[in-house]
């Protein structure tokens, strides 16, 4: 007797396991997380942002979305415009390290700036180990990457006043630490200012 009711068991948890993982599987759109590859009928209209862990407004009308992906890195994709198909998926930083909770995204103007960052346990809270400043130019075609091995991560990225150039920053109650951005220059070195 025991062993048919096991045997009713594990049939009912097999069940349950496989409901499970179709719901799932309905509800996130597919098992390729971020493919945003057109579909047979032609390019998407619009993409379930559920895939992306940051997305924003982006100029006229269209939006911009990163995402990480295990064992590739950091993934973007963009609307041209408001409801338009979106791009398909572009490696901007290739990394094979554990992958953070959050990406920050920021836009100014047709320019889009990215932060993200990676370490053993950082999806759990741990600070990251290395840390990607990141800046998009003409449409998103080009993405200029900087990477910070044995870093706390960048907290923030703002214009400088009078300029295009962007300021990377991260404060700590002994340090200020910078990496400064030029569309002619591209990234600078980063300086440490003792506060």
């Amino acid at each position: 007797m025991r062993r048919v009711q096991g045997a009713r068991w594990s049939a009912r948890a097999a069940t349950a396991a496989a409901v499970a993982l179709l719901t799932c599987t309905a509800a996130c759109g597919g098992t390729e997380t971020g493919s945003g590859s057109p579909t047979p009928s032609g390019p998407r209209s619009s993409a379930s942002h559920a895939r992306f862990v940051e997305d924003i407004p982006w100029a006229d009308g269209g939006r911009v979305g990163m995402y990480y992906a295990a064992g590739r890195g950091l993934m973007e994709q963009h609307q041209d415009t408001a409801g338009g198909p979106w791009s398909k998926p572009r490696l901007v930083y290739a990394t094979e390290g554990d992958a953070c909770r959050s990406i920050t995204l920021k836009a100014f103007r047709d320019t889009v700036t990215a932060i993200a960052n990676w370490g053993v346990y950082c999806a759990d809270g741990e600070p990251p180990t290395e840390s990607v400043a990141a800046v998009g130019t003409r449409d998103l075609a080009t993405w200029d990457t900087r990477a910070t091995e044995d870093f706390d991560g960048w907290e923030k990225a703002t214009p400088v006043a009078g300029t295009e150039d962007l300021l990377f920053t991260r404060t700590s109650t002994e340090w200020l630490t910078r990496l400064r951005w030029s569309p002619a220059g591209g990234f600078g070195e980063v300086r440490n200012i003792r506060r």
